[in-house]
């Protein structure tokens, strides 16, 4: 319930936040408004903001169910959603994987003693590999690109499932030392490095920055919406799978996360557009098939 204060407060503040230039130029078509919220924020006379051409055309008058955005962004809204999916499937099960993964039938009688135990460890994961993971995205996203980024970070998340996957009844045997348990969790942490430095930061990205500016946050909550699906079906149906009484085993799934990944690098190198050093600007570039430039909408305003 504690998470409802910073949700609330984000809403309020939001809400006293003028909206972005582009929205209300491109889709409430107030130009003047627009303006006068660049000049505000950007300290500069509205003369120099119409003369730097910063006010992007206008846009063509077809919705977001309709032939013409599939033909110009189904091919972009379908890799962003499905990379997405892929990527929470394998970042909610192993959120889920974890308490089982590191105390097993080794764990503690107490029940409190249990919990903590799991979220001491679960706390030391994310100190040493989640969130340094984020550091090296902000880091190397601009030098490196978002697609590069995407596809190691699924490659490496599949190799380091699959080794665990293959090994799992070496890491299970109880009369191995605790070295070899460590040496498992420097394993199972280097997937979480790889998912936040690799695509669980950078689907998050990419949908910010590829749609026109009147489709930029359907599409992106669109992308996100298909993902929480993945993290039903990872966080629900991998741990049934993992389950002792199925069939199935942990083995297999960690297996079988390594082919999501590798499926979510394919459709990366496939489907997914790199958006590095590409203006926000560009994504209005389709309103060149009416013959508008840039130059001519800015005389006009």
């Amino acid at each position: 319930m504690l998470g409802a204060i910073p949700a609330g407060l984000t809403f309020y503040w939001r809400m006293k936040m003028p909206e972005t230039p582009r929205y209300t130029a491109l889709v409430e078509r107030n130009i003047i408004q627009a303006v006068m919220d660049m000049e505000k924020v950007m300290e500069v006379p509205m003369s120099q903001i119409v003369e730097d051409k910063l006010l992007p055309p206008s846009p063509l008058p077809y919705p977001l169910l309709s032939k013409q955005f599939f033909r110009l962004h189904g091919r972009d809204l379908f890799s962003c959603c499905f990379t997405w999916f892929l990527v929470d499937i394998v970042f909610y099960s192993s959120n889920f994987f974890q308490s089982r993964i590191y105390l097993g039938e080794n764990g503690v009688k107490n029940v409190y003693q249990d919990v903590f135990e799991a979220a001491k460890l679960q706390a030391i994961i994310a100190l040493c590999s989640t969130i340094p993971g984020y550091f090296f995205s902000v880091y190397f996203i601009d030098k490196v690109g978002r697609v590069k980024i995407q596809m190691m970070g699924f490659s490496l998340m599949a190799l380091v499932f699959l080794v665990l996957g293959i090994t799992n009844n070496y890491w299970d045997n109880k009369s191995h030392s605790h070295k070899t348990n460590k040496r498992f969790l420097v394993l199972y942490g280097l997937t979480f490095f790889f998912a936040n430095f690799g695509p669980n930061t950078t689907t998050f990205i990419v949908p910010a920055e590829l749609f026109p500016a009147r489709f930029r946050s359907t599409c992106h909550g669109i992308s996100g919406a298909i993902g929480k699906v993945g993290a039903i079906i990872g966080s629900v149906g991998f741990v049934w799978a993992s389950d002792e009484v199925q069939t199935l085993g942990m083995t297999i799934s960690l297996i079988a996360l390594a082919g999501v990944c590798l499926l979510g690098m394919a459709i990366t190198f496939l489907f997914t557009p790199e958006t590095m050093g590409r203006s926000l600007e560009e994504n209005e570039s389709e309103n060149d098939v009416l013959g508008r430039s840039l130059e001519n909408e800015n005389e006009v305003y």
